[in-house]
């Protein structure tokens, strides 16, 4: 496994990706998975931190904070050829308190990133957008009555601000182009769809011209959240 740089720990600090061991963790990610811990425990915990209106707004919130780790995961990828590849137990949520409200930040160990060759590229890509994804819209969806739409929209903002910054870097504009369109490729999600969500989501415009414009197709319900209000990406900003 590469030990990260202070660079890439930096990065990850700033998407609220934390390498250091943390003082406590309310859950991991395996847990997520978990029926018991759906139905009786995950609503409650994230309604009880966010103090959302509705089981449906907290655990919006969640999959959007959860969404900043998928972003890292395309970050890392194209500007190390890296990619987090450690157990689900090992990624770890807990509270914390930002600007006066309480959100989740996650905490993974720094020597679970591993490195991807070129050949193994889009079958990464693949398994980031199965497993890490798509699963856990799938269980998020057993806590409440919650669309995949907006799980997936709360992915899609954070990874097209990360291919803003990457395509705009001289130095990985190429790299980052190449992974976009992998992104962009029926191919990558054939487990489990039959085209790309992300070019449905960005429908091929440039990542740059979406940042901070209504741009997805649901509300994310972060105005039914305390201290949060409406997002610069909802739709209901064009009204």
């Amino acid at each position: 496994m590469p030990a990260l740089t202070m660079d890439q720990v930096l990065m990850l600090d700033s998407y609220n990706v934390y390498t250091t061991p943390p003082v406590r963790s309310l859950f991991t990610l395996d847990r997520v998975h978990k029926q018991f811990f759906q139905e009786d425990e995950m609503g409650d915990l994230m309604q009880g931190i966010t103090n959302a209106t509705s089981k449906a707004a907290a655990i919006s919130h969640f999959s959007k904070r959860y969404g900043q780790f998928i972003a890292m995961q395309f970050y890392m990828l194209t500007a190390f050829d890296e990619v987090w590849d450690g157990n689900e137990e090992d990624l770890r949520f807990d509270a914390t308190n930002e600007n006066g409200v309480y959100t989740i930040c996650m905490f993974a160990n720094p020597n679970d990133w591993r490195y991807v060759d070129d050949d193994d590229r889009a079958y990464t890509m693949s398994t980031i957008l199965y497993k890490q994804c798509y699963q856990v819209v799938q269980d998020l969806r057993n806590v409440t009555a919650i669309s995949p739409r907006v799980i997936w929209d709360n992915f899609f903002v954070h990874i097209t601000n990360i291919y803003a910054k990457l395509l705009d870097d001289p130095l990985l504009a190429d790299r980052a182009m190449d992974d976009l369109e992998l992104l962009e490729s029926p191919e990558v999600w054939a487990r489990f769809s039959q085209k790309s969500l992300y070019y449905d989501y960005t429908k091929g415009k440039a990542p740059a011209s979406l940042v901070n414009q209504p741009i997805r197709k649901s509300c994310c319900l972060s105005k039914d959240i305390p201290g949060l209000g409406a997002c610069g990406y909802c739709p209901l900003e064009q009204d």
